[in-house]
């Protein structure tokens, strides 16, 4: 996990973890520099691993070296959870994750607040206008034994829809030809009135007509509505990639882990959305090691990435995190989690090598990022020729690839 800082200079936020914290990283940022704030680092935490609290506790202490004179604001999920790193005394406030991208948040005392629409503090393209993140849910009400992150999140709750289309449409507006809706537990988005993920969608792509594309950052796939599916088969407009959070392979293992959804549940969703989208491309988290697995165990989750058709897989060693159910769990010794995580990753490289070949010789629509890359709209990366302007979606050819990315012709 590496930090990442949103803006160098008065206002710093240095950022660990998830789509959602880079989201909120670039609200602040915005919302700390229109309160007038002049001289700030903010440290945007996870708590996901142990190792992602460490390296938050490095960044406060950089940040006080590098910056003496800055107020250190802490924030993020390991900031709710972790009161060692709280305390650090290089810390000058420490800011709840509830609110914290809200301007109220930043107002420094005795100046108010630059009277700017709401729309100021929406979200921004990445990428020379490429792409947005737009925040749709936040929060979890499940509560699965490895995990920490209801504690530094707290219930879900769901953005209004009207709040969505407006922050698409002002994406759009300012260049962005792909927004992406990010949160913690996306498929629990629940507007009030009883509108799920799959209407959201509807509603966006109807409201919304000149944007190009439209994807989901992560989804559960228990909890994927038919309204989903049906956006998935009908609309081109919503992009044919589903990045699952599947965690395992094996029931047992599941059961352990509380989650909702069985192998087969996992493995009969990836088939019916490949019916329903047969060009679509699956990612997926997978968790190695997690406690009480077996070599039975482990097994089921490689051969789950041939079973799913997984071509981009994300695998994280189990990490305990104090106060959950499976830190009291029977552990897997270190070198054993070591090396099913590297089975699982070479397994992963193999599949996505096989999910690169199937596009060579064909054309691709391919959104251009900075740095001569872009995405094609399964999101496999492809290397282009020069001169392509960021932002622009061109049509190309592919004409191989070198394991990791797409290589285009010219």
């Amino acid at each position: 996990m590496t930090g990442r800082a949103a803006q160098a200079g008065g206002v710093e936020v240095v950022t660990f973890g998830c789509r959602l914290n880079i989201v909120e990283s670039e609200a602040m940022r915005a919302v700390a520099t229109a309160a007038g704030h002049t001289d700030l680092v903010v440290v945007n935490s996870c708590a996901v691993t142990s190792e992602a609290v460490r390296q938050a506790r490095q960044a406060v202490r950089r940040a006080a070296r590098d910056r003496p004179g800055a107020a250190i604001v802490l924030t993020g999920c390991a900031a709710e959870i972790d009161a060692g790193l709280r305390a650090l005394p290089e810390v000058t406030r420490v800011l709840p994750n509830a609110g914290k991208a809200e301007p109220a948040a930043w107002a420094r005392p005795g100046h108010a607040f630059p009277a700017l629409p709401p729309a100021s503090f929406g979200p921004r393209a990445a990428g020379g206008h490429t792409r947005g993140f737009v925040e749709i849910q936040n929060g979890c009400d499940h509560r699965c034994t490895f995990c920490v992150i209801p504690f530094g999140r707290g219930a879900s709750r769901s953005r209004s829809p009207e709040r969505v289309v407006a922050e698409i449409r002002a994406l759009v507006e300012g260049g962005a030809a792909e927004a992406v809706l990010t949160g913690v537990d996306v498929t629990s988005y629940a507007a009030p009135g009883g509108l799920r993920l799959g209407a959201l969608l509807k509603r966006i792509l109807r409201e919304v007509p000149d944007l190009p594309r439209l994807r989901l950052s992560s989804i559960d796939c228990i909890e994927a509505d038919r309204d989903l599916l049906d956006v998935l088969a009908d609309e081109p407009r919503f992009m044919p990639h589903l990045h699952l959070s599947l965690q395992h392979g094996a029931d047992l293992v599941l059961k352990r882990m509380k989650r909702r959804h069985s192998r087969a549940d996992a493995v009969a969703f990836c088939a019916e959305a490949r019916r329903l989208r047969p060009e679509i491309a699956f990612g997926a988290d997978l968790i190695a090691g997690f406690p009480t697995e077996t070599e039975g165990h482990a097994a089921e989750s490689l051969a789950l990435v041939a079973d799913c058709g997984i071509a981009h897989l994300h695998v994280f060693p189990y990490s305990a995190r104090p106060g959950t159910p499976a830190a009291r769990m029977p552990a897997v010794p270190g070198d054993v989690v070591k090396a099913r995580a590297a089975a699982l990753r070479a397994a992963g490289e193999a599949a996505l090598a096989r999910h690169l070949d199937r596009h060579v010789g064909t054309r691709a629509v391919v959104l251009a990022e900075r740095g001569g890359r872009g995405r094609t709209e399964d999101f496999s990366a492809v290397r282009l020729s020069a001169g392509v302007e960021p932002g622009s979606l061109v049509a190309v050819r592919i004409a191989g690839h070198d394991g990791r990315e797409l290589r285009a012709d010219g």
